[in-house]
């Protein structure tokens, strides 16, 4: 169920929004679905951060968004450099954000507001270096 719920084009919208957002920024975001989570949502978000090996940015900047489409439950997980420096609440307002269009429907918009909202915060504290930086994670759309 997972898979079925964005068509290929909303899948393409979804991966142009993290490629879009990681052109502003040096920071790192995955987008990862799966049916069911049993348990806590952060809990279940961290594991999969482990399991995508996204601690391993170079600065500790990347960013899971996290969705259990069955459950109905989903969080935003930054690693250890993004949370030292993001205001307390952001991710609340994204996940807020997020929600609105989830409540109506709307999963491909959301995750696509979600991911250029987070990607304009990280831009600020982790500004894209033309230079240097280089995709340490995929951007394609990971499903467990």
């Amino acid at each position: 169920m997972a898979e079925k719920l964005f068509s290929p084009e909303q899948k393409k919208e979804i991966v142009s929004a993290i490629q879009r957002a990681e052109t502003m920024t040096s920071g790192e975001i995955q987008v990862h679905i799966e049916n069911t989570c049993k348990g806590d949502v952060l809990d279940r978000a961290a594991e999969v951060f482990e399991s995508l090996k996204m601690y391993q940015t170079k600065d500790r900047n990347g960013v899971l968004i996290y969705l259990a489409v069955k459950d109905q439950k989903f969080a935003i997980l930054g690693d250890a450099g993004i949370n030292s420096k993001v205001p307390n609440g952001f991710w609340e307002d994204t996940k807020n954000l997020m929600a609105g269009f989830f409540r109506q429907g709307k999963f491909s918009q959301g995750l696509i507001e979600g991911i250029q909202h987070a990607g304009c915060q990280l831009s600020t504290h982790f500004p894209y270096d033309a230079e240097g930086d280089q995709n340490e994670l995929s951007d394609e759309i990971s499903f467990g």
